[in-house]
Order: structure tokens, then C-alpha cells, then sequence
């Protein structure tokens, strides 16, 4: 009896996922108070822009959303759906866009146009509403599938919002779209994959796949079908008895990836809702529950298993949109760490309907569907459902350096001098390795975005005690902002130095600053900052010149140095509306661009003497 209860206890851990680590997110904090993920770069794919419209952005829709990856022959694609300003409010299209390196991408392409709804169309269910000059919407929770024969199709879904609060995931939309992507930057012809049983076919504007005269395009869809795990992603937007997909219940936002035996499947769903399929996702015999200790709310939860045999979990921990974080586990099934991924939220320009904070809707690359050569975690996710990004993490990954900062950019590696930073990277604000005008190497930060800021990150090991050293080159001596801040492991900043547009260094004493010294354009300042956190004091030496201050914030100790090309920010709050409705003031404008450089820094731990 005791041998059969000790392998009870030995076995019930397998049924589910669960979180076994001690760290929580803070939802006062738009970063969660998360250690940062060493080495991940966060860019910024696309930026909405109204007024000013172009096919880098989309033609100025503003509504952008729901992104999911590939990396098919040597490139990264990248899908996501559009409407002009919001959610379900036609028309809607999905578009696609592609990278070499994860870092430059192309304009995105319409692969999906809208749709033109038949007028005198109803749904069964609301016979009181008619489509009249009507336009489909899109949603889609899969978006590419590489076929056996390695054959990339993309995917999207046709449904019908009859107002603004209509659901078009009903079951009573048109139907499935897929089309192939082929090489060279081509498309195949788009076809119906699956058509809702209320839809009338004969209204149909494009052909079903069978028709096509492609036997490999056909076997490749016929794959799809055959395939519950591609099939369970179709729940929300299919017919609801369609005996195509195993779980017939109305979870959302299904992604999967499977446990060492190569069987077991865990299956996971909006509110970090799981369960595990002992046979490749055919059946689901376990109930699906919400994965212990694990928080989550009405947003995607993303996983899978990383390069190095372990896995990760990618979601937001909590019951907002922020911040975006990472979870690690050695054998997929006990999650031990909770690190941050993404942990800014630009402000919303454009309001709009059901449009929410932050950054949201991960997805990551679907297994089958391409391992990037660099063997780093890739995911795409919207934030504000505005603006697109992706952001990658070095594998294994980790929170805790074990060195301390000894970058001089002109003498490093090319491709390796920010394998230790984390990077904050927009459109309007990139950050990168470029050169000074002297033809020098340096980390550069730009910015002309009104309504953000580049921003780079070092991770350094926990001291007390700290020495920094480092030589900045700013641009200008006019206009623009560069803060410098030395935070703990929380991103509690204890210090901020910046470089202000009247060319003053300051220091932040409190609810004022203090001038430290005088910079010019194009000028190196080399500065030697000591930290004494037990004594929260902080000493500068710039232009041979001594100052010592005090701490504006107590911090215990430091692990970050952070550079900002603009103020913090810390709107929204928890207390903020759901509903942003109204657009920002010039929301398309931007402003003079503003550069600054950093050629080295370098950290070091040690006795500090106090003042």
C-alpha cells in the first residue's frame, strides 16, 4: 500500500504545468519590478502612423495586432492583422512582412485584402441585422504552417462583425483563407481552407483548395486538416461542432509544445488555462485547469521548448497587459523564474475600440516552423494593438551576470557588442552599433519619437559598491535628452544623470537637479561615477572636476546601468480606464532628431571610500 502511494506521488506531478519560483510582478511598475532577461533586444517593427501614411507603416492604420513568426529558408516572416482604427471595425486585411536578421525588415504586404461582405447576409443567431456595404474582419490564431514537403502556407480567417461589439468569432463568419508563401518575396493564389457551414459557397470570392491544380498545395492543406494541433488553434473561429478539432470549448489563443518523450503535449490557453494530451494532441482525456501558481489573464500565453532541450513560457504576469515576461523549465512542466521580456509601454496615440495597454498577444515561432540560425527565443507581440514588435532572448537564458560591464564598442567583435545589453529599440528611436563621425565604433541611441525614448541596459553582478566608468559623445548640445541611471535588481533607480538640452550635465537632487558641469556637441565626456550605496552616496568626476551628491532614492545595491533618451514615464496605472477613446495631440508628429553615443563603459566593485 505504501509503494502504491509513493508512486502516486511521484506521477501526480506530471498531469500539469506549474509555477514553483518565489518572484511575483508588481502591476505598479510597467517593467513588473522583473529582473531583465540578459541579452534581449526588443525592436519595434512597425510604427502606426495616421497621419502621415505609408507602406512602412501600413498606410496609416492604426489598429495592428495579433503578430505570429516563421523562419522559412533563411528568413523571418512575420504576420499580423489590421483595421483602420480598432478592433472588429471593418474592414480589416492581414499583412505580412519579412527579415534577414530579426533586426531590418521590409514594408509589410497585404496578403489577405479586405473582403467584401455579400449584402443580405445574417447570422442565424441575430436575424435582425442585415450586412449592407459591409467589409469582413480578420482574426486568425495561426498563421503559418510549414508542410512535410517544406512548403510554407500562410493562413488567415474571414469573419463578420455586424457592429462594433459584435463577436466575429462565432462560428457564423465566412471562413479560412490560405495562400502559399514562395520564394522571392511571391505569393500563391489565395483559396478557402475551410468555410463556416452557414456560409454560402456560391458567394464565395475565392476558390476552395481543392480546386487548385497544385497537387503539392493540396496535400500540403490536407496536412493542416489532418493535424489536431493545427486544428485546436481554429476553435474560436469554426464551426463549433466541427469534428476536426479535439476540444470543442470555447478556450482561447491556443499554443503547445511537446514534453521530452515526444507525446505528451501541454496544451495552454488565455488564463494560463492547461492541460496535457498523451498522444500528440488527438485526445485530451485530463480536464483543463488553470496552471497552478501560475498568473494570467485574458491574454496570450505563449510556449515552447527552447534550443537548449529546456522551455519557456512567455505571458504577462498579471491580470493587466504588463509587463511582458519569460519562465523557464527544465523538463516543461515546473516553471522555476520569472524574468522580464518587455517592460515599457509606449503611449497609446490612437484610440480605439477594444484597445488595451502594453505588450501583448506573444507568439513565438510554432514548432515545425523554423529554428533561427542564432539559436535565440524569438516572439512577435502588438503593443497598445498599435505598434509591432519582436524581441529576442539569448538561450539559455539567464537574469544574473557574472561579469561586470568592460565594453570598449571600438574594440569589440562585430555582431557581439551587445550580447550582454538589453535594448529598447524603435522605428524613430533606434538603438545600435554604429560609428561616431570620427569613424569610431560606438553604441549610438537616436531618437525623434514625440512619445518615446531608445533606450539600452547593462546587467552587472550585485555591488554595493560600485565604480563606473564611462566616455559619452552627445551630438547636441541643444535639444534633446540622455538619462543615465544606475538601478537595483527591482529597476529602482538611486542616481540619474542627464544630459539636458541647455548642454548641462545634471544631477537629480531630489525634486531638483544640480548642474555638474557644461558638455559640447561632439565633444567626448568622460566620466568616473563611485556609488556607495550602505552611504547613498554618489561621486562625479567630469572635466577634472570632483562632486559628490546624494542618493535621491535608497537602494540596497546595484545591478543595472541604464542609458534613456527620455523621462520615465509611468502612465497607465493599474487605476487607468480600460478604454482609451481620444487621440493624443499630434499624434503623427515627431521631433528634431537628437544622438548621442556611448563609446565605453566599464564597472568594477570595491571598497569606496566615504566622503
Amino acid at each position: 500500500m505504501l509503494a502504491t502511494l509513493t508512486a502516486h506521488a511521484q506521477t501526480t506531478p506530471a498531469e500539469t504545468i506549474r509555477y514553483t519560483g518565489t518572484t511575483l510582478s508588481n502591476v505598479d511598475y510597467h517593467h513588473g519590478q522583473l529582473r531583465p532577461a540578459i541579452g534581449t533586444h526588443a525592436r519595434q517593427v512597425l510604427r502606426a502612423n495616421r497621419e502621415h501614411p505609408d507602406a512602412a507603416n501600413g498606410e496609416g492604420w492604426t489598429y495592428n495586432h495579433a503578430p505570429m513568426l516563421a523562419f522559412w529558408q533563411g528568413q523571418f516572416y512575420y504576420q499580423y492583422l489590421s483595421n483602420p482604427v480598432g478592433e472588429h471595425v471593418p474592414p480589416g486585411r492581414t499583412l505580412l512582412l519579412t527579415s534577414k536578421d530579426g533586426y531590418t525588415w521590409t514594408n509589410p504586404t497585404v496578403i489577405f485584402p479586405p473582403y467584401q461582405v455579400p449584402d443580405g447576409f445574417i447570422k442565424p443567431d441575430q436575424p435582425g441585422k442585415v450586412a449592407k456595404n459591409l467589409v469582413a474582419v480578420m482574426h486568425q490564431r495561426i498563421g503559418f504552417y510549414t508542410s512535410k514537403k517544406n512548403r510554407l502556407l500562410t493562413l488567415g480567417y474571414y469573419g463578420v462583425a455586424l457592429d462594433a461589439k459584435d463577436d466575429p468569432n462565432d462560428g457564423q463568419g465566412i471562413g479560412r483563407v490560405v495562400r502559399e508563401v514562395l520564394p522571392g518575396g511571391k505569393f500563391g493564389p489565395i483559396y478557402f481552407l475551410r468555410n463556416n457551414k452557414t456560409w454560402d459557397k456560391s458567394k464565395s470570392t475565392y476558390p476552395f483548395y481543392t480546386t487548385s491544380k497544385d497537387k503539392g498545395f493540396v496535400a500540403a492543406c490536407e496536412e493542416i486538416l489532418a493535424n489536431p494541433l493545427m486544428m485546436q488553434q481554429m476553435v474560436e473561429e469554426q464551426d463549433k461542432d466541427d469534428p476536426l478539432i479535439p476540444i470543442k470549448k470555447d478556450y482561447k489563443a491556443f499554443s503547445y509544445y511537446h514534453l521530452p518523450d515526444g507525446q505528451r503535449v501541454v496544451g495552454l490557453w488565455k488564463h494560463a488555462l492547461t492541460t496535457i494530451s498523451p498522444d500528440g494532441g488527438k485526445t485530451w482525456p485530463n480536464p483543463v485547469i488553470r496552471a497552478p501558481h501560475f498568473v494570467n489573464s485574458n491574454a496570450k500565453i505563449w510556449g515552447q521548448r527552447t534550443s537548449d532541450g529546456r522551455y519557456a513560457t512567455v505571458y504577462n504576469p498579471s491580470e493587466f497587459r504588463w509587463p511582458l515576461a519569460i519562465s523557464t523549465s527544465e523538463n516543461g512542466l515546473d516553471y522555476t523564474d520569472l524574468w522580464l521580456v518587455h517592460g515599457e509601454i509606449t503611449p497609446m496615440r490612437y484610440g480605439g475600440n477594444y484597445k488595451s495597454y502594453g505588450p501583448q498577444y506573444v507568439r513565438g515561432i510554432q514548432e515545425g516552423d523554423g529554428v533561427p540560425p542564432d539559436k535565440k527565443l524569438w516572439v512577435s507581440y502588438s503593443v497598445n494593438k498599435e505598434d509591432l514588435w519582436v524581441a529576442s532572448v539569448p538561450v539559455p537564458v539567464r537574469a544574473t551576470a557574472s561579469s561586470h560591464a568592460n565594453e570598449v564598442f571600438a574594440q569589440l567583435p562585430a555582431g557581439q557588442e551587445l550580447d550582454q545589453w538589453n535594448t529598447y529599440s524603435l522605428v524613430q528611436a533606434p538603438v545600435e552599433i554604429g560609428k561616431l563621425p570620427g569613424g569610431s565604433k560606438a553604441l549610438v541611441l537616436k531618437d525623434s519619437d514625440k512619445f518615446d525614448y531608445a533606450k539600452a541596459e547593462r546587467i552587472i553582478p550585485e555591488s554595493k559598491q560600485l565604480v563606473a566608468e564611462l566616455s559619452v559623445v552627445p551630438g547636441q548640445n541643444d535639444h534633446g535628452l540622455l538619462q543615465i541611471e544606475f538601478q537595483d535588481a527591482k529597476g529602482q533607480p538611486a542616481v540619474q544623470l542627464s544630459f539636458d538640452s541647455t548642454g548641462t550635465l545634471s544631477y537629480k537632487a531630489g525634486a531638483r537637479f544640480k548642474g555638474v558641469t557644461k558638455y559640447q556637441a561632439g565633444q567626448p565626456l568622460d566620466l568616473r561615477v563611485t556609488l556607495d550605496a550602505p552611504n547613498r552616496t554618489c561621486t562625479i568626476t567630469a572635466n577634472g572636476k570632483t562632486s559628490t551628491f546624494i542618493f535621491f532614492a535608497p537602494v540596497a545595491s546595484f545591478e543595472r546601468v541604464m542609458f534613456r533618451t527620455g523621462p520615465a514615464r509611468h502612465f497607465p496605472t493599474p487605476d487607468t480606464p480600460a478604454d482609451q477613446a481620444y487621440d493624443l495631440k499630434d499624434a503623427g508628429a515627431s521631433e528634431p532628431l537628437a544622438v548621442f553615443y556611448l563609446k565605453s563603459l566599464k564597472t568594477s566593485a570595491g571598497d569606496v571610500k566615504t566622503p
